[in-house]
């Protein structure tokens, strides 16, 4: 397995309890997030949405799709404007690893930062990875730029930074 860590930021001019609500609404991904071909749930997860699995097929400019299930691990909505807000998720299928979305709001809007550490399963990702590696990273960035970008026009804010 090839082992990937990415790290990405969003500033976007939105309130936190907005912002979360959509992040946390996966299965609307695919109406404003391009890239996002596919949301399926499998698993409703308890009230507070922990164990929540879905099933996401990703595709950006390069060829090929990616799908891959979550299951929420830990979900701490925001408590008020200037609140951290948390969903942390076990991925696995064609990825497995972890990635925890971290939401900090404030008077300039709210500040997302997603951790993703993953590994692939896909043998020829693998086999190609030390040669792939920089554009698999190139393609990774590119579906969270796209994904910021449609979150601010959803949301009608301003991506500040991302």
């Amino acid at each position: 397995m090839a082992d990937y860590a990415f790290v990405t930021r969003w500033l976007l001019s939105a309130p936190i309890d907005q912002v979360f609500a959509e992040i946390d609404h996966a299965s609307a991904w695919p109406t404003w997030w391009r890239g996002v071909r596919r949301v399926e749930i499998l698993e409703p997860g308890d009230a507070d949405k922990i164990g929540l699995i879905t099933r996401t097929t990703w595709r950006s400019k390069l060829p090929y799709d990616l799908t891959f299930n979550a299951r929420t691990t830990r979900r701490e909505p925001p408590t008020g404007p200037a609140s951290t807000a948390v969903i942390a998720v076990d991925a696995f299928g064609e990825l497995e690893g972890h990635g925890k979305w971290e939401l900090v709001g404030s008077a300039e809007g709210t500040l997302v930062t997603y951790d993703w550490n993953v590994a692939t399963n896909k043998a020829w990702m693998n086999l190609f990875a030390p040669v792939l590696r920089p554009l698999f990273g190139w393609n990774h960035d590119t579906i969270m730029a796209w994904g910021g970008a449609g979150l601010a026009t959803r949301l009608g804010c301003t991506l500040v930074e991302g």
